[in-house]
């Protein structure tokens, strides 16, 4: 991979909405919120975020390879925030600039006030 191709996935994932948006819900999804206490199914995800479900899987397993996210169970699979792992991640790591910039967050939407 050379230096263009390189900076453009460093861009992308930087500017990608989609991974923001369901890395922020996992980051502060309660299990009120959700009809498993050990997390939440992509399904039930893609619902919460009207997004389609193969978007949420895809988002999904770029922040479990960054291990910020656990699997837990196999039908469904169930996901949690992992936020041990993400306070130790790289603060130079693209995935957590992203999900630490909260400029554009609108935090009603997670706490009830």
């Amino acid at each position: 991979m050379d230096y263009e191709e390189e900076e453009y996935q460093y861009q992308s994932t930087l500017d990608d909405s989609d991974l923001k948006k369901v890395g922020m819900e996992l980051m502060f999804l309660t299990p009120e919120k959700t009809s498993h206490e050990e997390g939440v199914s992509a399904v039930e995800l893609s619902k919460m975020l009207k997004m389609p479900t193969e978007i949420v899987k895809q988002k999904l397993k770029i922040l479990y390879d960054k291990e910020i996210v656990r699997v837990i169970g196999n039908s469904p699979k169930l996901w949690k925030f992992d936020e041990y792992n993400f306070q130790r991640m790289d603060e130079d790591d693209e995935v957590y600039k992203l999900l630490c910039c909260f400029d554009d967050v609108d935090f009603d939407r997670y706490f009830q006030y």
